[in-house]
């Protein structure tokens, strides 16, 4: 007997395979050999719809009736003027969907030689993506490019798919084209998949699905910690990390680096603290920028809440609602960072109040 959630598993890392290929196609075809204008985000605009078609296309083969929450719908490509970027995602998601079968893939779910979809079929797709989310059901959710500023430099991007069952997370997979395979050799091969089921533990494995190999948050001493936070700091309060990092004594430089890519790093053990503190008001986690991460860290052994010590909420809807950042490491140190970070948080709210 097959454990639970083994079909959902092998569809979506198929799913998650075929949409790297795609964003690293994507990259080498507009990016490095094509001619950008400052803040031009045509490529990701391509990537992110074609894509997001494929996964689409592959889970609703397999899953009709799951719906999806995902990050684009296809209104704006049925507008007037948008033909030359809806040829553009017809032709990478069939190159995509119509590759040869790998390992695990299966051509009932649409995948192969002659899979080729049509315009419209590709679309309608796309717009599988619109579920609001909620408290009851099986829905999956998706970001087909999450870290978009590192897939235009070429740094740490994620495809990342994950399966919500009655707001819970049973499964994650996420894909990260550009990271390296082994921590210890940066310059060596680059691409990997990790997925994590529900108690099952959580395992990477080469793009191709092969040589799957478990991964364990590592034991650690608070002080030998390091961070993983955000490149942009537009995303994070690194100013914050830095108080926290004082507090718990880490003298290490944090590894910044963009995407659900820093989860995947939390979970072999290359840092041991990922730390996001929101830098606004009333800003709302989606719940597509965590859902696959946070079953990872949570199967590699981790830990994973907001800054309150709350559980991630993955049934309110689209986003986590208030729950005020989030803090995942290991389940060792993870109370000695979340009582760093509420110190931190206390000592920056008497400052305001003197100021």
């Amino acid at each position: 007997m097959s454990p639970p959630y083994a079909a959902e598993k092998q569809v979506a890392i198929a799913a998650v395979r075929r949409a790297c290929a795609l964003t690293s196609s994507v990259f080498n075809k507009l990016v490095k050999n094509e001619t950008l204008t400052k803040g031009d985000k045509s490529p990701v605009t391509v990537a992110d719809y074609s894509a997001q078609a494929v996964v689409n296309t592959i889970l609703g083969r397999a899953f009709p009736a799951d719906p999806i929450v995902g990050e684009e719908d296809a209104a704006d490509l049925r507008q007037g003027g948008a033909e030359a970027l809806r040829n553009r995602i017809v032709e990478l998601a069939n190159e995509a969907l119509t590759a040869d079968l790998g390992i695990g893939d299966m051509a009932e779910w649409g995948l192969g030689p002659g899979q080729e979809r049509t315009l419209e079929e590709l679309l309608d797709a796309i717009d599988r993506g619109n579920d609001p989310g909620g408290r009851v059901g099986r829905r999956w959710t998706l970001d087909p490019i999450d870290g978009t500023k590192g897939f235009l430099r070429g740094g740490q991007y994620a495809v990342c798919l994950a399966l919500i069952v009655d707001g819970d997370v049973k499964l994650g997979v996420t894909g990260c084209p550009n990271l390296a395979v082994n921590s210890a050799d940066p310059d060596g091969p680059k691409g990997c998949i990790f997925a994590a089921v529900e108690g099952q533990g959580a395992e990477q494995m080469a793009m191709s699905g092969a040589n799957p190999t478990p991964v364990i948050i590592p034991t650690v001493e608070p002080g030998t910690l390091n961070l993983l936070e955000s490149v942009e700091a537009a995303h994070a309060d690194l100013s914050f990390n830095q108080h926290v990092s004082e507090l718990l004594g880490i003298s290490r430089p944090p590894t910044r680096m963009d995407s659900q890519a820093k989860y995947c790093c939390l979970a072999r053990g290359d840092g041991g603290v990922y730390l996001r503190m929101p830098t606004q008001a009333g800003y709302k986690e989606k719940i597509w920028d965590h859902a696959s991460g946070s079953i990872l860290v949570r199967e590699a052994g981790g830990v994973i809440t907001s800054s309150l010590g709350s559980p991630l909420d993955f049934g309110i809807g689209r986003t986590l609602g208030d729950n005020f950042g989030i803090v995942a490491a290991g389940k060792d140190v993870h109370a000695q960072v979340l009582a760093a970070v509420q110190t931190a948080r206390a000592e920056e709210s008497d400052r305001a109040e003197v100021a």
